[in-house]
């Protein structure tokens, strides 16, 4: 039985382009009539296209596949396959890691409403920083555009990160910076290296809370004075700056509202 191109292509379900395109390398090779031209394709031909397929489907490229159907050797076809085994593992162990960001975000921004005001003690996250941002300034220097890019690239591994001095707990001041937080588990499976301006942030004792903010450059150091006024009565003292991330933000009543979570170091 032989079969014009367009019978091909439905069969098979592929272009008519990429059937010339596999004639063009070899794979098959159909019988032209003398009279129209036409050409046709028997079931040997239709073998190869779908052995093809076959090699595509694993996510080998188009050249490739044409490659390892009608050029490749036992042992060639062989480093091939334990080569794209081995992609295909590391795909999976990327894409496990995604899945797993994916549930923490997601519980994040589940629990964070319920979060809003309510002071608990705790451990604060083991995590590595890059701030970029110093108020509404974005350190742009040279040297460290490569460093953002490399971070904007961790996206979305990383938290969108914050911290505010100490001088701005106490009233003195209205400074905060932002850039990026990563939890120490992605750092080995990213192979990030920590060295400055990327610090450590080691797990420590906190209170924990967390705030909202509506509205453009509505973020303020003051959104952490219900949280001070706690620690003053409860006889807590904080040391160092706090911390914190962004968690989501939505639309609400119009304006769009972030949720934040925050950490203040005690003592």
């Amino acid at each position: 039985m032989r079969y014009k191109i367009g019978d091909v292509s439905r069969i098979l379900g592929i272009s008519t382009d990429l059937l010339r395109y596999y004639e063009k390398k070899g794979v098959v090779t159909p019988q032209k009539d003398k009279n129209n031209d036409y050409r046709y394709y028997d079931t040997w031909d239709i073998n190869f296209l779908i052995d093809c397929l076959w090699y595509k489907n694993f996510g080998f490229g188009i050249q490739q596949a044409a490659y390892l159907v009608t050029e490749c050797y036992h042992g060639d076809l062989v480093s091939l396959l334990e080569e794209k085994q081995s992609e295909i593992e590391a795909n999976i162990r990327r894409q496990q890691l995604l899945l797993g960001r994916m549930k923490k975000h997601l519980d994040d921004v589940l629990r964070v409403k319920d979060c809003i005001g309510v002071c608990e003690i705790g451990q604060s996250p083991d995590i590595v920083c890059y701030l970029n941002r110093f108020n509404f300034t974005y350190d742009n220097r040279d040297e460290l555009l490569d460093l953002s890019r490399q971070w904007l690239d961790y996206m979305p591994f990383t938290q969108r990160y914050f911290e505010i001095p100490q001088d701005g707990l106490k009233g003195e001041g209205d400074d905060y910076a932002w850039g990026f937080s990563l939890s120490t588990e992605y750092v080995e499976a990213l192979g990030i290296t920590v060295k400055p301006p990327v610090v450590h942030n080691p797990s420590k004792m906190c209170i924990h809370s967390a705030f909202k903010s509506s509205g453009k450059n509505a973020f303020t150091p003051r959104h952490l004075d219900p949280i001070l006024e706690y620690a003053s009565k409860g006889g807590f003292k904080i040391k160092g700056r706090a911390q914190g991330n962004l968690v989501c933000s939505v639309l609400e009543e119009g304006v769009m509202t972030g949720y934040f979570e925050v950490w203040l170091p005690l003592e």
